[in-house]
């Protein structure tokens, strides 16, 4: 239950992915706003996490995940009224809200919700909910947009719905956090690392770094990419070419408990220069099957990454400093998510956005290979 809410919510973040030409036909605007636009929200969940991550730690889960939750709904409310630059803004900004309060607090109350014996089988069903949504979100939209009447009204109608759904559910959860202080009390607080948590945060940080820089890539422009530079048009392939990346990074945390999370880190930094490299062929060469390639052998990688650094991390704090951990940890992912992608927003316009994703795959490159080196490097020390 808490892990369908987790995905619900995190569907909604990305819901808009397939819709953004539509909003650009009827408003008028650039690539470069599309992606300031999507860097409103990554910006938004990094100061949440910045000033209340750790807050579910004192004030409990369940209040934290309905603020999310309503948040939320916000957001689909605003889009449904969406019709200038600043309500998109807007909308972004409220769904990054909801994305910040989820995203650390929903993963640690997944864990706890668990049975201590299945804490490997409850580690990857929070990370599956998360990414599972993220993907969900434009393969939902896209469907109902290319397929379904009203296509900016009936996707956010829709997770309204499920939203709802998943406001009773939380309610019906108990409550994992003890001596849980009313909510009225809570104080900003940055997310904290305790000292035994520093020495893992660093490489895993890296990995969720480079991860999400290729997902953000996928969820802000390659809407633009796939209509101009291939001639793709369908809102339902491009949510489906989306949701294959997300769909990839569940695929590639199931290989994680066969690998063990330190090794996943680094072999995720090398399958994720691979899908970089597919990513830079299609860009260069305008192929679509490149593009679908990218996407799944990337969103591999990623999700290897990723799930290896959510284990590292969460294995090495105290329960009682889980969730600010966690959600330090996803600070650096979502910077990953933000710095590139405006990188590539303000190269399309004196390079083209071909030429601007060539230099952003061979920047994330450079820097998963610069991270596995240091992993693998670090290992041989230990060792």
């Amino acid at each position: 239950m808490a892990a369908f809410a987790f995905a619900v919510c995190m569907a909604g973040t990305t819901l808009p992915t397939p819709l953004y030409g539509l909003y650009q036909e009827r408003i008028g605007f650039s690539e470069l706003t599309v992606t300031v636009v999507f860097a409103v929200y990554a910006f938004a969940v990094i100061g949440v996490l910045l000033l209340v991550g750790n807050i579910s730690d004192s004030v409990g889960r369940r209040p934290v995940l309905l603020c999310g939750l309503v948040c939320a709904a916000c957001s689909a409310v605003v889009f449904l009224a969406a019709d200038s630059v600043p309500l998109l803004c807007l909308g972004r900004l409220l769904s990054g809200l909801s994305a910040g309060l989820f995203t650390g607090t929903a993963t640690a109350y997944v864990l706890e919700l668990a049975p201590s014996r299945h804490e490997g089988r409850a580690n990857f069903v929070a990370i599956a909910a998360n990414m599972g949504g993220l993907g969900c979100g434009p393969l939902l939209s896209g469907l109902l947009a290319q397929y379904a009447p009203k296509p900016l009204v009936l996707p956010f109608a829709v997770h309204l719905a499920l939203l709802a759904v998943s406001f009773g559910l939380v309610l019906l959860l108990p409550e994992t956090v003890v001596d849980a202080r009313p909510l009225r009390t809570a104080r900003p607080n940055r997310p904290e690392l305790p000292p035994e948590v520093r020495r893992v945060f660093v490489p895993a940080g890296i990995a969720a770094f480079a991860g999400f820089s290729l997902l953000g890539l996928f969820t802000s422009v390659s809407p633009a990419f796939l209509a101009q530079g291939l001639d793709v048009h369908n809102r339902a392939v491009v949510g489906l070419v989306v949701f294959a990346a997300f769909f990839a990074s569940t695929f590639g945390q199931l290989l994680v408990p066969r690998l063990g999370s330190a090794r996943a880190i680094p072999l995720g930094c090398l399958v994720l220069i691979a899908g970089l490299a597919l990513l830079a062929c299609s860009l260069a060469w305008a192929v679509l099957l490149l593009l679908v390639l990218a996407a799944l052998v990337g969103g591999t990688g990623q999700g290897m990454g990723l799930r290896g650094a959510v284990g590292e991390v969460a294995a090495a704090s105290p329960a009682e400093h889980r969730g600010g951990a966690l959600s330090a940890l996803f600070v650096v992912a979502y910077f990953g998510i933000s710095i590139p992608v405006i990188g590539v927003g303000l190269l399309t316009g004196p390079l083209g956005l071909a030429h601007a994703g060539l230099v952003f795959a061979a920047c994330m490159a450079a820097l998963a290979a610069a991270s596995g080196a240091y992993l693998l490097r670090r290992a041989s020390t230990e060792a």
